[in-house]
C-alpha cells in the first residue's frame, strides 16, 4: 500500500498543481517512480496506490502500471483515491485512516502481509529481505529504521531496540531522543494485526501510523521489531533536500547509482527523440534528458526531457524540468525551473546575496531561486536568491527590471 497523496508543502510552488510523488527527479524519473520500482524489484506485484492531493498528473503517469510490469489481471497497481460511501464520507486524513478506508480492497486479496511505503522518498529497498526478517522473527510488525545523526533524531519517529531489534520503545519526534534509530514510515503488517488495529482505531481523528497505530500495538503488546537499512534513503521534503538530492546524482562516484543493472528504475517514457548538442554547446558534468536541444552551456545541472537551452545561455547548478525553455543568453545560477517554464532572453536566475524570503522563509530558502510550471520570465530581468515566481510574468512586474533576494512574484494565486 502506496501513500501517495501528500502536497509536499515544503516544497512550495512544484508541489503547487502537483502531487509531490509526481514531481519530476532526476531528469527524466518522477519521485514515485523510485517505490514502485522497488516494489516490482522485490517481487511484490499488487500494489495499491493511495491519491488524494492534485491526483491528475499522478494517475496519469501511473496508467495501468505498465513501465513496472504492473498490468495484470490478478493483482498489479490499483489508483485507491478517496470515495463516497453510505454513511460517513471523509477526505483521507491521516496514514492510518487511508489505510483503513480501504481495507475492502485489502480483505479482495486476503494477505498474509502487508507493505506500507511512503511516495516521497528516494531509496533503493529490497522489500523481501525485510520480509524474510520480519519472518525470521516471528513478528506482529517490522518496522524500517536507519541511523540518523543524534542532533536530527527529533525532527523523525525514534525507535529504541534492543540487541535482537525487538522494539523497547518508540518515541514521535520526541525533543530528548533516546536512541538514533529514526523510522523511514516503511512497515510490514502481518495482516490480522493491521486489520484488527486499524478498526480498533477507526474513530481516531487523524489516525496515523506513527502517532496512533504502532503505539498502540505496543501498548497492546505485540511483537514490534526494528528492520536497520543502511542504504541510501532521501525525504526530498524540501527544496534544499530536493536540489541536494538531484545534484548527488551527478557525483563523480554517485551515492545514489541510477545506472546499477541489477536494480534498475522504471518510469513511464514519452516518445521523443534524443538530444542534440551542437557543436557551440559545452556541457560539464551533468545529466541531460532525450529530446534536448543545447545550443549553450550547462554546467553541474539536471536538465529535463524535452528541454531547449538557447545559444549564449549559462546554467549553472541548476534543475531544469522537462519542456523548459531557456532562451539566448539567459543564466541559471542555483535554480529550479519546473516544467515547461520560458526564461527569457538575456534573463538572469539566481543572483547577489541569499536574503530571508519574506513570505515563507521556511519554504524557499537554501539560495535557490524557484521558477514554478508554466511561468514565463520576461527577456532582460533579474531574479534573486530565495525567490519564488509563478505564471506569466510582465517587464512591468519586475521594478527597475528586478525582483530582489527574499522576494515573491505571484501571478497565479498559487502562495499565500
Amino acid at each position: 500500500m502506496l501513500l501517495a497523496g501528500g502536497q509536499g508543502s515544503r516544497l512550495g510552488v512544484l508541489t503547487a498543481k502537483v502531487a509531490k510523488p509526481a514531481v519530476a527527479f532526476g531528469g527524466k524519473y518522477r519521485i514515485i517512480d523510485f517505490p514502485l520500482s522497488n516494489c516490482i524489484n522485490s517481487g511484490i506485484d499488487t500494489v495499491g496506490v493511495l491519491t488524494q492531493y492534485q491526483p491528475l498528473r499522478l494517475n496519469t503517469h501511473i496508467g495501468i502500471g505498465i513501465p513496472w510490469d504492473l498490468d495484470r489481471n490478478q493483482g498489479g497497481v490499483t489508483v485507491l483515491p478517496p470515495y463516497e460511501k453510505v454513511g460517513k464520507t471523509e477526505w483521507y486524513t491521516g496514514t492510518a485512516n487511508a489505510i483503513y478506508q480501504n481495507i475492502a480492497y485489502m480483505e479482495n486479496f486476503n494477505p498474509d502481509y502487508v507493505l506500507i511505503l511512503s511516495g516521497d522518498h528516494i531509496y533503493k529497498m529490497d522489500y523481501e529481505v525485510m520480509l524474510d526478517y520480519h519472518k525470521s522473527h516471528n513478528a506482529d510488525v517490522s518496522i524500517a529504521v536507519m541511523p540518523v545523526p543524534k542532533e536530527e533524531a527529533s525532527r523523525f519517529g525514534i525507535v529504541v531496540a534492543d540487541e535482537n531489534g525487538q522494539i523497547q520503545e518508540f518515541q514521535e519526534k520526541p525533543a530528548e531522543p533516546k536512541s538514533n534509530l529514526a523510522s523511514m514510515g516503511i512497515y510490514i503488517f502481518s495482516w490480522p494485526v493491521l486489520r484488527n488495529a486499524l478498526i480498533a482505531l477507526s474513530e481516531q481523528e487523524g489516525c496515523d501510523f506513527g502517532k496512533h497505530v504502532i503505539p498502540y500495538l505496543f501498548e497492546d503488546g505485540k511483537h514490534l521489531v526494528a528492520y536497520e537499512f543502511n542504504g541510501y534513503w532521501k525525504d526530498v521534503g524540501t527544496l534544499g533536500s530536493y536540489w541536494e538530492a538531484n545534484m548527488e546524482l551527478i557525483d563523480i562516484i554517485p551515492e545514489f547509482n541510477l545506472y546499477e543493472e541489477f536494480w534498475k528504475i522504471y518510469t513511464k517514457n514519452e516518445i521523443i527523440p534524443p538530444q542534440y548538442i551542437s557543436s557551440d554547446a559545452k556541457v560539464y558534468r551533468s545529466l541531460i534528458g532525450d529530446g534536448c536541444e543545447v545550443y549553450g552551456e550547462v554546467q553541474n545541472s539536471i536538465i529535463g526531457c524535452g528541454v531547449t537551452i538557447g545559444k549564449g545561455a549559462v546554467i549553472r547548478d541548476s534543475i531544469v524540468m522537462q519542456g523548459a525553455v531557456i532562451q539566448e543568453g539567459a543564466v541559471l545560477d542555483r535554480a529550479i525551473v519546473a516544467e515547461n517554464a520560458v526564461i527569457g532572453q538575456g534573463a538572469r536566475i539566481g543572483f547577489g546575496e541569499a536574503l530571508p524570503n519574506k513570505v515563507k522563509p521556511a519554504v524557499y530558502s537554501f539560495g535557490l531561486a524557484v521558477i514554478a510550471e508554466n511561468t514565463v520570465i520576461p527577456p532582460g530581468v533579474k531574479i534573486g536568491r530565495n525567490t519564488a515566481v509563478t505564471g506569466r510574468t510582465e517587464p512591468e512586474d519586475y521594478p527597475d527590471g528586478e525582483l530582489g533576494s527574499g522576494e515573491t512574484l505571484d501571478k497565479a494565486g498559487v502562495v499565500s
